[in-house]
């Protein structure tokens, strides 16, 4: 079979295949932990957001992780009904919902601390290689957004 000029390169050749493969790769190294935690990679993510900063609207969270507010809602009522997070409406604009952690969702951002120990461990790097990879990555993501719209790159 004859490549042709505009034929993809090979899966293996593919920056995108190699990004996407490695986020399942840690995903999968953080199973067991998150299983552990009641957890699963997305809620992980939410309750990230709002460890750094509580008390956001369901859009700044969203936007916080390159995702449409309704994806998220099922997560977060799924965290609520956990009892890791409560939702309310903002008294100044019944439009928007305001998400703050439970006391049992801040006590779990203690537990999952272990995480990074995992990634550490089960990638073979240095905590210097993987915050420079981290560091190249995001450069990478926030180009391309600068390039193609859609996201506002996080402070």
């Amino acid at each position: 079979m004859t490549k042709r000029h505009n034929d993809p390169p090979p899966l293996k050749d593919q920056l995108c295949y190699a990004i996407y493969t490695a986020g399942i790769a840690i995903q999968r190294a953080y199973k067991p932990l998150l299983d552990e935690l009641g957890l699963t990679y997305p809620q992980y993510l939410v309750l990230n957001v709002l460890w750094s900063e509580d008390g956001q609207t369901v859009g700044s969270v969203a936007n916080a992780l390159a995702l449409e507010s309704s994806t998220l809602t099922p997560l977060l009522k799924r965290l609520e009904a956990s009892g890791l997070l409560q939702r309310t409406r903002n008294q100044s604009n019944e439009r928007q919902v305001l998400i703050a952690l439970t006391d049992e969702g801040r006590a779990l951002q203690h537990k999952a601390g272990c995480l990074s120990d995992t990634l550490l461990a089960a990638s073979t790097q240095t905590p210097q290689e993987l915050a420079d990879l981290n560091r190249d990555v995001r450069h990478l993501r926030n180009a391309i957004y600068s390039q193609i719209g859609g996201w506002d790159t996080p402070a």
